[in-house]
């Protein structure tokens, strides 16, 4: 159709009504046209009127269509214009389906929706010619290089709303901006919560847009090297000529008090985003929780401890691109606040303040906040911004901020790892299951304090003992590997700490006695273990008894008192477990603890065949007064050859016969053969 027969140019006002004209717009707007309608769209009396009601037909038809969307909020009346934004950010529909899925054609029925779509004319090939002049010397002829797709409708409708609202909100003039600034930023929120990909563009986008309408000066930080986030910048407009605001007032006087709401909406959704981006960091197949700090920070600070030639986690984050555009996100965000003059005294205050409204920014929409007071920032995104800077500064080796609060486990960690970690009021069950992203900040800065020496006093035995049941817990429950690890070295540093060994000796024996993980009671042999061998360190051959080395007859743990008061639970009578009970309950019980067992008798043969062991912790005694062997050693022998026999063919435990379950009942055959050999040595 020729240019001068469009309905678009022949129903314009007057020959229209601008009701009219929108129906006429509606129903013939498509791709083709979409040049026609920008050429309408910069009469500005024309675009005051309808622009609003347009925004909805528009964005089906992305990115064809920025330009359009660009002379809206240009030219539009930006107090309609905006409200319209925010509710079409709402209604985005993030599929998680694959894009070719995606085919809907906006002109089809219910086209007025926001909806996705796949339109191979606007999706590049996966490979591009080089162009000659960069062609290979060896190759004449050209090369394919790999562009990366672009990212979906649904995504370029985020990004391209959010500039328009980058727009609209300079052009608005008003004593009470935060009224407009509150609505949308929690409409820019709600949509960011419901997408599921591509959250690096879109973190990309939000940052764009509040530097934008905060007015910070600092520019946005390149993509380094992210192949994926190229192409989510705005296009280059015809122009940028923008409509006064016919609503704005005579007079134009906004107060400090407006001034500091504001600013206090920025600050509150950007630890509102930080959050939802962290929480929400898909797991690996291998292994990376998070922005994996507790990792990259101890390869930083104790690079001994790094196997060599192993791929280091600061090495991947760096080159592997799926890492990168983490560290890229967070970074932007981080550096954000720090544009924003959000202190860490203020990020800490948040971090263990129970919030008393529904986490949204500034509440009900309906209802503005009256004051900066009444704008919280968010508990969980506060910690994990605050851990951002901790770590960076690791990582980075950037200075300390002039006035940062002091941080110590005692009592700083410790009250973190109550308020955010374990909810108020929950309990310990869920500890554990918590987002990865969560877990790793919050051990991050654990161990951080670790490396300053800042661990701190506790205030009570028992505010000490519940931050080590909640740091073992961790180690027990997490699903991560990575992450049980570290909360591993964290315990148990902070065990080794405590200057009292009768509370390191009451805290392994709850573990022993009451913990039902068995993996936190291995956890506890080893404690115990290293309490020992440090209490109890082999004298030398020439050494008189009048010259001991200086912790012998110390400590609780040099005596026989520390086992004695262990070996119930360190030995356990298993007879009734593993040999009286129905097969099927006592097979059960056998591979939920069978970790459990090879660490007690691996200790145990560490005892008997330590002879300056023998005498100071009195081992002849332990071992006959608790009967190791009728109701440890045995019970484990005689339940080994019933799981076996069991196991052959037709048998109740047949199906349970594998090579990893032979090879684990091997392993434990093995440890309690050397444990009887090494009995001879009692009497030696």
């Amino acid at each position: 159709m020729a240019e001068e027969e469009s309905p678009l140019l022949n129903a314009l006002p007057p020959e229209s009504d601008y009701y009219t004209y929108l129906t006429v717009v509606e129903y013939n707007l498509s791709q083709e046209n979409l040049p026609i309608l920008h050429k309408v769209l910069q009469d500005e009396t024309l675009t005051t009127n309808i622009g609003w009601d347009l925004v909805h037909l528009l964005v089906p038809f992305l990115p064809e269509s920025e330009q359009c969307l660009h002379d809206i909020a240009r030219l539009g009346n930006p107090r309609e214009v905006i409200l319209k934004v925010t509710e079409v950010l709402r209604l985005i529909e993030y599929d998680t389906h694959d894009d070719a899925e995606e085919n809907d054609d906006p002109t089809e029925e219910g086209a007025s929706d926001v909806r996705t779509r796949t339109d191979s004319s606007t999706y590049p090939l996966k490979t591009a010619a080089v162009p000659e002049g960069e062609k290979g010397a060896s190759n004449g002829s050209s090369q394919a290089v790999e562009v990366p797709p672009p990212p979906p409708l649904a995504v370029n409708q985020f990004n391209s709303l959010l500039s328009m609202l980058s727009i609209l909100h300079g052009r608005i003039k008003t004593k009470s901006p935060s009224r407009f600034l509150s609505t949308t930023l929690q409409a820019i929120l709600a949509s960011f919560s419901n997408s599921s990909s591509h959250r690096e563009e879109m973190v990309r986008a939000i940052v764009t847009t509040v530097k934008a309408v905060s007015g910070t000066k600092r520019p946005t930080l390149p993509n380094r090297r992210s192949s994926g986030m190229l192409g989510t910048g705005r296009l280059q407009m015809s122009s940028d000529v923008q409509a006064g605001d016919p609503e704005a007032p005579a007079a134009l006087d906004v107060t400090g008090e407006e001034a500091a709401m504001q600013t206090k909406l920025f600050q509150s959704f950007l630890t509102h985003v930080i959050e939802e981006y962290m929480l929400n960091v898909p797991p690996t197949n291998d292994d990376v929780p998070g922005m994996a700090w507790c990792s990259r920070a101890m390869e930083k600070l104790q690079p001994e401890r790094v196997i060599p030639e192993t791929k280091t986690f600061v090495n991947r984050f760096a080159n592997e691109e799926h890492l990168h555009r983490r560290v890229d996100a967070v970074g932007q965000l981080a550096t954000l606040a720090q544009d924003l003059s959000l202190t860490n005294e203020e990020l800490l205050s948040a971090a263990v303040t129970v919030e008393k409204m529904p986490e949204r920014i500034g509440g009900d929409e309906d209802d503005p906040p009256e004051s900066a007071d009444d704008i919280p920032l968010s508990r969980l995104g506060s910690l994990m911004l605050y851990a951002a800077r901790q770590v960076s500064r690791v990582l980075y080796d950037t200075p300390s901020s002039a006035g940062d609060p002091p941080f110590a486990t005692f009592p700083d960690h410790h009250e973190l790892l109550k308020n955010c970690v374990s909810a108020p009021n929950q309990g310990n069950g869920t500890l554990g299951t918590e987002p990865e992203g969560l877990i790793d900040a919050m051990l991050a800065l654990g161990l951080l304090t670790l490396e300053h020496n800042a661990i701190g006093e506790p205030s009570s035995d028992d505010q000490y003992t519940e931050y080590l049941q909640s740091i073992a817990l961790l180690s027990s429950n997490c699903p991560s590997p990575n992450l049980r690890g570290h909360a591993h070295y964290l315990a148990s540093t902070i065990l080794r700490s405590h200057p009292d060994d009768q509370v390191r000796l009451a805290f392994i024996r709850d573990t022993l006695e009451h913990c039902p993980f068995e993996n936190l009671k291995v956890s506890a042999v080893g404690w115990i273990k290293g309490e020992t061998i440090e209490a109890n360190p082999p004298r030398h051959p020439h050494s008189h008894s009048g010259h001991e080395q200086p912790n012998v007859g110390n400590s609780i743990f040099a005596k026989s008192l520390a086992l004695d008061t262990l070996a119930p639970f360190l030995f356990p009578s298993l007879h009734a477990d593993l040999l009286t009970s129905p097969i099927s309950e006592a097979w059960i019980t056998f591979r939920t603890n069978a970790s459990f067992y090879l660490a007690s008798l691996n200790f145990l043969y560490l005892l008997l065949c330590a002879k300056h062991l023998h005498e100071a912790l009195q081992i002849q005694d332990l071992w006959t007064n608790n009967d190791v062997a009728g109701s440890f050693i045995t019970p484990l022998r005689e339940g080994g050859e019933r799981f076996r026999k069991e196991m052959q063919g037709g048998r109740q435990l047949s199906e349970e016969r594998s090579d990893e379950v032979l090879a684990e009942m091997n392993v434990l055959g093995d440890a309690l053969e050397r444990v009887e050999g090494a009995v001879r040595f009692l009497n030696a």
